[in-house]
């Protein structure tokens, strides 16, 4: 049976944060996921995880000013400095609150410059893998569409797959989002099949509208029982949008011991 993490920053959203570690706890969760918990100390992080038996599967690392957006800088020229800090933060939040793996976001960039961008994205890539080696944290590349983020650097897992083979480093690994395959016409069963061996993370929402799994024509219980029948062993992030109330929509979940 797939093993679900709560992202802490998609579902009960107006929640206080111990609140809603509490109350996912309690819902059946064991993992949680959250992109960016920086404002929140690592040892406070560290504690209300404990507290409520929760592991936490995925981080980013810091990707630059959202707000001006920003959507990663790992494939920015001349942001080299940043990103050597930014890494750094990172991995040392990751290793404080015992996370395993964190996604390193390439950037926005315009077509003409895509060529330097990978060069930049595979050689900070390197840098943050043999940072992240001597932890035991893996470094994760995430396709993420077009659509929703014009000019995003990585929108496929041909592209993600190209540039981990160029960075060659051992804890390096792709992080497949079923949402993403389908916003860019792709079978997430076929997706998954075809990266298995490289997958360590993954996650899911409904398509379209990125609302709960099945709430469009995405088939997430023929996707988690091809997991199964994979052996996949890593958790699948619940990254959506709630159509209406969290608690309420997690009906998709029951049978698999959430909600």
């Amino acid at each position: 049976m797939p093993s679900f993490a709560a992202n802490l920053a998609w579902l009960f959203k107006d929640m206080p944060l111990a609140n809603k570690m509490e109350l996912v706890a309690t819902l059946g969760f064991k993992h949680a996921e959250f992109q960016f918990p920086y404002e929140v100390d690592a040892q406070v992080m560290r504690d209300m995880l404990s507290t409520n038996n929760l592991s936490m599967s995925l981080i980013n690392a810091p990707a630059g000013d959202y707000a001006a957006g920003d959507r990663g800088i790992a494939a920015i020229e001349g942001r080299e400095d940043e990103f050597r800090r930014a890494i750094e933060r990172g991995l040392e939040y990751a290793d404080a609150i015992g996370c395993r793996a964190v996604h390193v976001m390439s950037g926005v960039v315009e077509e003409a410059d895509r060529e330097i961008a990978v060069s930049k994205y595979v050689d900070n890539l390197k840098i943050a893998a043999r940072l992240a080696a001597p932890a035991g944290i893996d470094i994760l590349v995430e396709p993420i569409n077009g659509v929703d983020v014009p000019g995003y650097l990585i929108q496929r897992a041909t592209q993600a797959r190209a540039v981990m083979a160029m960075v060659d480093e051992p804890n390096v690994f792709l992080q497949f989002d079923a949402y993403h395959a389908l916003v860019n016409g792709e079978d997430p069963c076929e997706g998954l099949r075809a990266n298995f061996d490289v997958i360590r993370h993954m996650q899911i929402a409904g398509y379209p509208g990125r609302h709960e799994p099945g709430s469009g024509d995405d088939k997430p219980t023929e996707f988690f029982e091809l997991c199964d029948t994979l052996g996949y062993t890593g958790t699948i992030g619940c990254e959506y949008v709630p159509a209406g109330s969290t608690l309420e929509g997690l009906t998709w979940a029951s049978p698999y011991g959430i909600g």
